[in-house]
């Protein structure tokens, strides 16, 4: 009897410890009042952070710095707070976007502190002091010439003299090595940061955000540049064969890498500026866009204008006066800006701005309908919840102004009055070889840049090995070396603005791949059916209702579900790339004949 009792009393025991449990356990409609506190949260500090790094970014002092560094440290530490909390609720049966938004949260710091504040202080005043100090560099020749890096690309896109390209890329690359030792400190920190929300290091967190297993994502982008390799390989062989003819093969062999100096930027990760010395003549492709935009003797905003049109010839609305009103279009002749161009939305509602340092020539053309992508991409999801407010994933963002940029074809320009005839169909190899010099040539860098990164925060790659592991990977992809030997007191990253800013590169690797699907997409929309490469949908309100339909979703749904309202496909794919250049790549492969492909 004793015994019946006894388990009686245990079982009713352990089932009022389990009604106590269940009691408080969250429920989803505990879940959803966090969620909108937390969106709430998040988006007065998102206010604060935007505004104190345009002005830091547009008057770069001691002060400006710091006050950045205060704010990216509060919005740093809210997030951390509000992921901490979230934890209260994993394994909670939640709606689907409900459920997004948690996952979203936990990945919404690029560069996550660790939780104890004096750290994660220390991790954001290096942050923000290694893109201050990249945006201060300056190289001063031995003529006493001083050159920003804005500077230094234009000499370097327009000299031919291999002496002066090589002393201007040693001395901006100089601009990193200072860098080294904060950069090693801030991978450490940050993933201090990483590995107190759950992820192997930053690197994991980073490929996290593409709506599949992160080894899945990196095949993926394995599977892609095997589809594109090819195409690059007979750019690459074409582009060096005539270098090696205008510098000599002992500076340039033909069987061998390409020095890096010699690609027409500091860089060397896109071609155009090479276009000249490719033994094309200058009538064939029927127009030189620069010597159009200076003929119209426009300023930087005149430029802008060129953007906006396009957008409003699909169907958006013109941009807010605002825009006009707030940007930067023009270097200041009295202060350090960071003149690397980018789209702003600083109060995730109309306060739309471009910042960048427009130069009247064709690539700026190019980057301003790039920039205005963004701009419109912001504004069709702004109805969205807070932390929907973004691409479907970060090349998404990254693609919609060059789909755009991609319909600027002979026909459009002279459509908007910049061009008087159109050129014929034998015109198409050189206009396509100078957008391969800008898109293909620019995939194995866009690819490298985060395979480096990745290595590094995973430990793969220690610093003692940072300069080495990245010109390592720099041959193997893009086959290029730097113009002299380099060694570990160099740290040539850092002399690129993402690397220092923190910006994750992946992004433009998939955008260039999104592109041409966005574009074949588009084309058809507007009813074309002609090739590729001479499409424009300018004007086509059926193609801007097709993109304005998939810009609206935000960040709301996978990814591939966005893909799929504009395109009807569910993955990145690297076919309509290839259909747009198979003239070129034809045309390519006969001027190589009888030389060896790649390095």
């Amino acid at each position: 009897m004793k015994m019946i009792l006894l388990a009686f009393f245990t079982f009713a025991f352990a089932a009022v410890l389990e009604a106590q449990a269940a009691s408080k356990r969250p429920t989803v409609t505990e879940a959803e009042a966090f969620m909108k506190k937390a969106e709430a949260r998040l988006a007065e500090v998102g206010t604060k952070v935007q505004q104190a790094n345009w002005v830091h970014e547009n008057f770069i002092t001691n002060d400006t710095e710091a006050l950045a560094a205060a704010v990216n440290d509060e919005n740093t530490a809210v997030t951390a707070e509000l992921v901490e909390e979230a934890k209260r609720f994993e394994g909670l049966k939640m709606p689907d976007d409900l459920a997004r938004k948690f996952l979203l949260l936990k990945l919404s710091l690029v560069a996550p502190g660790p939780k104890d504040p004096a750290l994660r202080k220390e991790m954001t005043e290096i942050a923000v002091s290694l893109e201050s100090e990249y945006g201060r560099g300056k190289y001063c020749d031995a003529s006493g010439t001083c050159r920003d890096i804005t500077a230094i690309e234009k000499v370097m896109g327009e000299s031919r003299d291999p002496n002066q390209l090589k002393d201007l890329w040693v001395g901006w690359h100089a601009v990193g090595a200072p860098m080294r030792k904060r950069y090693s400190r801030f991978v450490e920190l940050s993933n201090q940061g990483s590995r107190d929300l759950g992820f192997k290091d930053t690197g994991a967190l980073w490929r996290a955000g593409y709506d599949m297993p992160p080894d899945q994502f990196s095949a993926d982008l394995d599977r892609m540049w095997d589809q594109v390799r090819p195409l690059y390989l007979s750019l690459y062989t074409f582009v060096r064969a005539r270098l090696s003819q205008k510098y000599g093969p002992q500076v340039v062999p033909l069987d061998g890498p390409i020095p890096a100096h010699l690609l027409g930027n500091p860089w060397a990760q896109a071609w155009g500026n090479v276009y000249p010395l490719l033994g094309i003549p200058e009538s064939s492709n029927g127009y030189d866009l620069t010597q159009l935009l200076r003929a119209k003797q426009l300023d930087a905003k005149g430029m802008v204008k060129y953007g906006e049109n396009f957008y409003k010839s699909l169907g958006f609305e013109p941009l807010p006066q605002t825009f006009w009103e707030r940007s930067l279009f023009v270097k200041p002749a009295d202060r350090d800006v960071v003149c690397h161009a980018s789209a702003w939305d600083v109060d995730n509602k109309d306060d739309l701005r471009i910042k960048m340092c427009i130069q009247v020539r064709d690539v700026d053309f190019v980057t301003i309908h790039h920039e205005l992508g963004h701009n419109y991409y912001q504004r069709a999801y702004k109805h969205q919840p807070y932390l929907f407010l973004n691409g479907a994933n970060d090349g998404f963002h990254e693609a919609i102004g060059d789909t755009i940029a991609l319909a600027a074809t002979p026909e459009y320009l002279k459509r908007v009055g910049l061009l008087e005839n159109i050129p014929p169909a034998e015109a198409d190899i050189p206009l396509l070889l100078k957008q391969a010099l800008e898109k293909v040539a620019f995939l194995p860098f866009g690819l490298m840049i985060d395979q480096w990164r990745w290595k590094v925060f995973s430990g793969e790659i220690t610093p003692e090995n940072y300069n080495r592991a990245w010109w390592e990977l720099r041959l193997k992809y893009q086959g290029v070396v730097p113009p002299i030997p380099r060694t570990e007191a160099d740290f040539d990253p850092g002399a690129k603005f993402h690397v220092a800013g923190n910006v994750p590169y992946m992004r433009y690797y998939l955008a260039h791949i999104y592109e041409f699907q966005f574009y074949r997409a588009m084309c058809r929309a507007s009813g074309y059916s002609g090739p590729l490469n001479r499409c424009t949908f300018f004007g086509s309100k059926e193609a801007g209702a097709k993109l304005n339909q998939m810009l609206a979703m935000g960040q709301s749904k996978p990814w591939p579900d966005a893909m799929e309202a504009l395109t009807g496909e569910r993955k990145g794919d690297a076919s309509a790339l290839l259909e747009y250049f198979a003239p070129l790549k034809k045309w390519l492969d006969e001027q190589n004949q009888g030389m060896m492909v790649g390095w």
